[in-house]
């Protein structure tokens, strides 16, 4: 049976949802320990792979993708309302026309 999340690379600390994931649902991992989905979380959304303390880099394919704004527990949804961008605030970046 395929495991409902993905792990894109051994470094990443996060893994991707394949489908969506029921609260109290047990993640199968492949090479490491199952977590417990601790919210429902929509397919291509991260879950924590391990404890992530707020500050902590976000590894996704092996490399840094952001930072964490408050702290999440293994099986957490990792999203823009707990984890921020390093390279750009495009969740909050206004949309503006030419003529500005």
């Amino acid at each position: 049976m395929m495991s409902a999340v993905i792990l894109l690379h051994a470094d990443d600390n996060v893994v991707v949802c394949r489908r969506t994931v029921a609260v109290g649902e047990r993640i199968a991992i492949e090479g490491s320990e199952d977590i417990i989905a601790r919210n429902n979380v929509e397919i291509g959304h991260k879950l924590a792979r391990f404890a992530l303390p707020r500050f902590s880099k976000v590894i996704k394919y092996g490399a840094p993708i952001g930072s964490m704004t408050e702290t999440a527990e293994p099986g957490d949804w990792v999203h823009l309302h707990n984890m921020k961008s390093d390279y750009m605030s495009a969740h909050t970046r206004a949309v503006t026309g030419d003529d500005q």
